[in-house]
């Protein structure tokens, strides 16, 4: 694996963190954004995969090395974030694509910095969610998240019992690899024997409640006028139900006539990005452009 150059940008409040691959790559680089409770380290296969492409990945506010910063944790902050990251790398353009919850924030960004959104590519990411029946407003995080949200409030006395705790994660486990292993030990701080995830439980919890189109953010969407990339992994984040039913993508299709929906086979959540099999599935919109005309994928579906 290709070791991103760690980097770092004045953001509100301190510094953001952040890793790029192949900086003196020429063209349009990739700013990628990683999920909920994730690290830029869940990029690290597309950025080997992508070798003549200056792939660009922030820890978001609140995760990784960017741990330490203060609220507000807001998808808008989030946004602002990364643009303050491109202009400290002297960055004036790039495609955007998003893991999870980082496909709202690269919505968000688009929304907010039109000028420097070439494209989206949003990874099982980025659309509303439907709102988890009969669930107060206090559990849904608990809900939608389950286990990643679990490990936040633990502490671990060795990087050895970190990783064990992630091997046992269902929709993760069966599929481990250095890739995965490099991503947890990146993720672990702390001492032993009271380690912890960087995550900010508090971060989580403000941004849980931004994934279901509230605040504008539906409007910000559909408004948007670049091409986007929509890609859908059939099993969800405990490798079981999907994050988005079918009839959920077909509905927000009809509202996005830019939209390009790929379908992806045998992959979950994570797997879709983080192992080869997702790899070489989501390639061909990671590398762009985000719309063909005449589609020659029988799994892509065009608006």
């Amino acid at each position: 694996m290709t070791d991103a150059t760690p980097v770092a940008a004045p953001v509100e409040g301190g510094t953001l963190a952040a890793g790029v691959w192949h900086p003196d790559a020429a063209g349009m680089p990739l700013l990628a954004v990683h999920g909920i409770t994730a690290n830029h380290l869940a990029w690290q296969l597309v950025a080997d995969a992508l070798p003549d492409t200056r792939v660009i990945a922030p820890d978001l506010r609140g995760r990784g090395r960017s741990g330490g910063l203060p609220g507000p944790f807001t998808l808008n902050q989030h946004a602002d974030d990364l643009a303050r990251l491109l202009d400290a790398l002297g960055v004036e353009r790039a495609a955007v694509a998003g893991h999870s919850m980082g496909g709202f924030v690269a919505v968000r960004f688009a929304e907010r910095h039109p000028d420097r959104a070439e494209r989206l590519v949003l990874v099982d990411g980025g659309l509303p969610l439907p709102w988890p029946a009969d669930l107060p407003a206090d559990e849904v995080a608990e809900a939608v998240l389950g286990p990643a949200l679990a490990r936040l409030r633990r502490t671990f006395a060795s990087p050895e019992e970190y990783g064990a705790f992630w091997r046992q994660h269902p929709a993760i486990g069966p599929w481990w690899s250095d890739a995965f292993a490099a991503y947890v030990a990146y993720d672990l701080v702390g001492e032993a024997p009271r380690m912890r995830s960087s995550v900010n439980e508090d971060a989580v919890a403000v941004n849980s409640m931004e994934l279901y189109g509230d605040d504008g953010y539906a409007e910000a969407l559909t408004a948007l006028r670049l091409p986007i990339d929509f890609v859908r992994a059939p099993r969800g984040l405990l490798d079981g139900p999907p994050l988005y039913a079918p009839e959920v993508v077909d509905a927000w299709r009809e509202r996005l006539p830019r939209m390009r929906v790929r379908e992806t086979d045998d992959v979950n959540h994570y797997t879709v990005l983080m192992t080869e099999a997702g790899l070489a599935q989501i390639l061909p919109a990671l590398r762009g452009p985000a719309l063909h005309t005449p589609a020659s994928d029988p799994k892509e579906t065009p608006a």
